[in-house]
């Protein structure tokens, strides 16, 4: 390996290092006590040092925040590639079960990505297209629904009230891109009411309740049972 290669090597795995530091931090502290002093302090090496890895604490908050939504955008993606196309249902419960699966598996950095906003900090438009994979995914299930005639369109006052084009964006036609972001926000919304303990006086067996929610919202956008 050239001299060029070793530097490289040795750069990645430090900053693979630093990243796992301040993810354990995450889970002792949370992400506004975030300090790149005491990753380095724990690391045993100089602030100085970190620095050149990270320039600052938002960096270093960004590269864990495009981490986890990469990682649950992984999961998501790999559990709904392996139910059978045609099973539009299957799919969307796959996708929908691994997120909420990573989330409870991982609960500090899904707090990090959909708990409480990092006072100061302003997520720079990198995380969007890691931010939105798990829900592209869910779009695709319905779109692929829309094009073999199983999923029908029927138009709303709720259409009105998206960004005009976003239909597009989504690859969904009116009549249905309000239900499929509504659905969206709230498979979220269920995860997040388990992880932050809106229903532990409510509910008794969460991922049944949780396979419930994501069925009747697989009925919202129109999806043959």
């Amino acid at each position: 390996m050239t001299a060029a290669g070793t530097r490289a090597r040795v750069r990645a795995e430090l900053t693979r290092e630093i990243a796992d530091v301040a993810r354990r931090h995450l889970a002792t502290s949370g992400a506004a006590a975030l300090s790149l002093r005491a990753v380095a302090r724990e690391l045993g090496m100089a602030s100085s040092a970190v620095y050149r890895y990270f320039p600052s604490r938002d960096d270093l908050l960004t590269a864990l925040i495009v981490d986890a939504y990469d990682a649950l955008g992984d999961t998501a993606e790999r559990a709904e590639s392996a139910v059978p196309r045609d099973d539009l249902r299957g799919r969307w419960h796959a996708a929908c079960r691994a997120a909420r699966e990573w989330a409870v598996a991982h609960p500090h950095e899904y707090a990090l990505l959909y708990g409480s906003p990092v006072p100061g900090y302003a997520a720079p438009e990198t995380t969007i297209a890691p931010g939105t994979r798990v829900g592209l995914l869910l779009c695709r299930v319905v779109a692929d629904g829309v094009n073999r005639g199983e999923v029908t369109a029927i138009a709303d006052d709720s259409d009105a009230t998206l960004v005009p084009g976003l239909g597009d964006q989504l690859g969904l036609p009116p009549g249905v891109t309000a239900r499929a972001l509504q659905a969206w926000s709230g498979i979220y919304g269920a995860i997040s009411f388990e992880l932050f303990g809106q229903t532990n006086n409510a509910v008794l067996e969460h991922a049944a309740f949780f396979e419930g929610a994501v069925d009747r919202l697989a009925d919202l956008v129109g999806l043959p049972a």
